[in-house]
């Protein structure tokens, strides 16, 4: 299986850098090729400056996301919960590179689309302040189903399973070693 481990988070040192790295790990211990990608440490425009009316060139690191996108097996998106839902800079990488023609199709004359990923699957791996109780029962797992639903399933990609980890700032030094070697078994058995 080919893996490809997206850290999410602007900042390439943190936590959930931590996290893609022991799921990166687990995933390589299966014997899966894994490769990896940090939105964090790509120099790119993040707004579709001129929507779907006339693309923007894309700078060489998003073509080259694309290219590992279009490799991959499975996509694991690592990132944390703001605002309860994915980081500015994560959604303009999404915007920039999940464009019609590579991810998506529109139809001539049609409401409907082809999913252009069909055939992988994703984990997402997404850590929050927020109680996951609280996130699920007041929130209704609001940012989970853009990425999910509105994102990835649009686009072909299932399925899409949901990793949890919170309330992070809180947190032991033991919990946090744990949640490290939870995601590093969800790699080794590529889920």
């Amino acid at each position: 299986m080919k893996v490809l481990v997206i850290n999410g988070h602007p900042e390439t040192q943190t936590y959930c850098a931590a996290l893609a790295d022991a799921y990166a790990e687990g995933a390589a211990q299966s014997r899966a090729d894994v490769r990896r990608l940090d939105v964090g440490a790509i120099r790119f425009q993040p707004n579709y400056v001129n929507g779907f009316q006339k693309q923007n060139e894309l700078e060489p690191e998003l073509a080259e996301a694309q290219e590992l996108i279009r490799w991959a097996d499975h996509l694991v998106f690592v990132y944390p919960t703001w605002w309860g839902t994915m980081p500015a800079l994560l959604k303009g990488f999404i915007d920039r590179v999940f464009l019609p023609g590579f991810a998506f199709k529109y139809r001539n004359n049609s409401q409907l689309w082809d999913k252009l990923l069909t055939g992988k699957s994703a984990r997402m791996i997404v850590t929050m302040d927020t109680p996951p109780w609280y996130n699920r029962w007041i929130y209704r797992h609001a940012g989970h189903r853009v990425m999910r639903d509105n994102i990835l399933k649009f686009c072909g990609i299932s399925p899409v399973r949901i990793t949890e980890i919170g309330p992070v700032r809180p947190s032991t030094a033991e919990k946090r070693e744990k949640w490290l070697a939870d995601v590093r078994n969800l790699g080794m058995n590529r889920g």
